[in-house]
């Protein structure tokens, strides 16, 4: 008796065939990979960014810093306790977790594909949010802020590494790394004046809550891109991926250790001078708080005119991204320098523009560097050397609440401003190794020519 399947049945089945059929439309799967990797890393960045000025007052708030002190007048008097080393810390953690994580992140992408890591991170990172949402001690707090060093870890490096096996012309993965980058500038620098808002307004769960259904949003859209793949992939069953690169291998190529040094350094100006230039500012000409929550802001037009340069130069000057990345990291430190003769909010947001124009020429020429590297020396698979740009990032991030935070209160701001500028300007010159290896072009070994022959005509998320 042949089986008929009830009505709510047929009708998922419906939908099911009908969101598959909106998906594998030519062209429109390739778009919703990228929004959906657009997303990630821009609820990644906002929630990296968002807690700056929300949790040292929330904590502050609900007296976790404070002890109750009785003097000999029994009069009580309450004392703050080494809130700026514990804020610190909390900051620092995701970077920390982040870079113990990435090594196996890249592995394990490089093994099973990117959706399902991809879709790890998201969920991880709608967990963390939540936390962040409900919770009410600094334990919590710490833990929820570690926990998103893992989603990170999973979204971030598959997001770029998606990129980057789904655009294998060198023109079109420029371009498009270029956008995605464009996305963490915008949730980095808007997410402070976004967090602040909703939180003296609405308090502190409406912030996160936000955010987390913004990865709820991401992540049911992955599902119905890995459910059209998943179809695709059990139709061409015989089609085996080729083998990546073990990541320790890839850190021995000393052109991707330069790299991987420049966008450490590329991040160091910014990693640095988040957490300090708000003291400084402060101190040295009286901002009020709007100010410190919006000084970054002004920099996200000339972050995205610097990706745009360089995506365009790309297409003219292909051979010389090394020499932009050099620019940039130049221009970085002179203009970390010139802040501390900065007056006034006005010409402070000068040098800061320069520091995001720097860091976008780094970025958006040296991440379509690594996986060209990758596809030049290695196999064409890409998750392992992203998790080397994770960790490159990761370095610079974890070092700067602790490291910048220790500088300044050993020395100045203006000591620090110094390191950060010889260091910029000592590393630029490394990048020169790299001005020969653009003349080269990728020679697939005969087993990832076969691999890619067999997918060329299958749309998949897992290549």
């Amino acid at each position: 008796m042949q089986y008929i399947p009830s009505t709510p049945q047929r009708y998922v089945s419906n939908i099911c065939n009908v969101l598959q059929n909106i998906v594998n439309a030519p062209g429109r799967q390739a778009r919703l990979i990228m929004l959906i990797v657009c997303i990630a890393l821009l609820l990644d960045n906002m929630l990296y960014m968002v807690i700056v000025p929300i949790i040292p007052d929330y904590l502050t708030s609900i007296g976790e810093w404070t002890t109750i002190i009785k003097n000999i007048s029994n009069r009580y008097s309450t004392h703050i306790q080494n809130e700026d080393m514990a804020v610190g810390f909390l900051f620092a953690s995701k970077a920390i977790v982040q870079l113990l994580i990435n090594p196996f992140s890249g592995a394990l992408i490089d093994r099973i594909g990117y959706d399902i890591p991809m879709c790890i991170g998201l969920s991880v990172i709608f967990v963390s949010t939540m936390v962040f949402a409900f919770g009410k001690s600094y334990g919590l707090l710490f833990f929820a802020r570690s926990l998103q060093g893992v989603g990170s870890a999973f979204a971030d490096t598959s997001g770029l590494a998606m990129i980057a096996d789904r655009y294998q012309d060198e023109s079109s993965r420029s371009r498009h790394l270029g956008i995605a980058l464009a996305f963490i500038s915008f949730g980095s620098l808007v997410a402070p004046p976004f967090g602040g808002f909703l939180y003296q307004f609405f308090g502190k769960r409406v912030p996160f809550i936000t955010l987390a259904l913004i990865a709820l949003f991401d992540g049911i859209l992955l599902l119905i891109i890995m459910y059209s793949t998943r179809v695709q992939s059990d139709n061409n069953s015989t089609i085996k991926k080729p083998k990546g690169t073990p990541i320790w291998r890839l850190l021995m190529d000393p052109y991707i250790t330069i790299c991987a040094g420049a966008l450490a350094m590329a991040n160091v100006g910014l990693a640095f001078l988040e957490p300090t230039i708000s003291i400084w500012m402060r101190q040295e000409m009286n901002a009020t708080e709007w100010q410190m929550g919006l000084i970054w802001l002004p920099g996200f037009l000339p972050h995205i005119t610097g990706v745009f340069l360089t995506v365009k130069l790309y297409e003219y000057y292909p051979n010389y991204q090394w020499l932009l990345a050099a620019i940039g990291l130049v221009l970085q430190g002179v203009m970390c320098l010139l802040i501390p003769f900065c007056t006034n909010f006005g010409l402070l947001m000068i040098p800061i523009s320069g520091i995001c124009f720097g860091n976008a020429l780094v970025d958006t020429a040296l991440l379509p560097t690594l996986a060209y590297i990758v596809d030049v020396r290695h196999t064409s698979v890409y998750g392992s050397v992203y998790a080397i740009a994770d960790i490159s990032y990761s370095v610079a991030y974890a070092m700067g609440p602790i490291v910048a935070g220790s500088i300044v209160h050993t020395t100045n701001f203006f000591t620090l401003n110094i390191l950060i500028f010889l260091s910029s300007i000592l590393y630029a010159p490394a990048l020169y190794i790299l001005r020969h290896f653009y003349a080269y072009k990728p020679m697939e070994n005969n087993e990832t020519q076969s691999l890619r022959h067999q997918s060329s005509h299958h749309s998949n998320l897992e290549y």
